[in-house]
């Protein structure tokens, strides 16, 4: 089968499955609460993250109340999002810099996005994405794995994953396809026990071909 066949298949399929996927982080319309709830989402659920953040904004409503906080209170604040001294420390570092560097906005470049402490490529790509609609991939777990299944990558880095998929998938598709990877991966591309046949990728997937497909790459060949 052919290489564009495959990825028109997939992108077909992937938007019929899961038409309405979105950023699973909430969005209250403060570009500053989307941030803190990235930094938050790092090794823990975005449903937990959203949880919590409904009472936290309540303390901290903005940059200026974080930049302010006491590290080691905050952190006992997000205990239950795991790594909480080192995210209590970034967030409220990050919030200093925007308000030193960036006049108190979130930046639109990459490079910027990066420069803020907590925040890599992963949360720069969402921040771009959801922000500005700036095209861009967000490698996340459920991201490699289904990318991974599917053919498209051989690799598990996070960065290698990322060149991979935009070096086959079509710019405007990006934002919404890192969405529906996600919303895949958590619906039926499970890391055990994934739903192979109930999935209507199965025929271009290489994971639920594998006893005959050879290796990941021959898809794409």
């Amino acid at each position: 089968m052919q290489a564009q066949h495959i990825i028109a298949t997939i992108l077909s399929s992937l938007e019929k499955m899961y038409p309405q996927a979105e950023c699973s982080l909430d969005n209250d319309g403060d570009p500053f609460h989307l941030l803190v709830r990235a930094i938050l989402s790092a090794q823990c659920t975005d449903k937990r993250v959203n949880e919590l953040t409904q009472t936290l904004f309540m303390k901290y409503p903005g940059m200026k109340d974080f930049s302010a906080a006491d590290a080691s209170i905050l952190g006992e604040e997000i205990r239950s999002c795991g790594l909480f001294r080192a995210k209590s420390k970034s967030i409220i570092f990050s919030s200093q810099a925007l308000l030193e560097k960036f006049d108190g906005s979130i930046p639109s470049s990459l490079e910027d996005l990066e420069s803020l402490p907590g925040v890599g490529r992963k949360i720069a790509n969402l921040m771009l994405g959801e922000l500005y609609g700036v095209p861009a991939v967000v490698v996340d777990t459920h991201c490699a794995r289904v990318a991974k299944r599917l053919g498209l990558t051989e690799s598990d880095n996070p960065a290698t994953v990322e060149r991979d998929l935009m070096a086959c998938i079509p710019k405007d598709k990006w934002i919404t396809l890192g969405h529906r990877f996600v919303a895949h991966g958590r619906v039926l591309c499970t890391a055990r026990n994934p739903g192979c046949i109930s999935c209507e990728l199965r025929e271009v997937c290489f994971y639920a071909k594998q006893s005959s497909a050879g290796k990941p790459s021959e898809l794409l060949n």
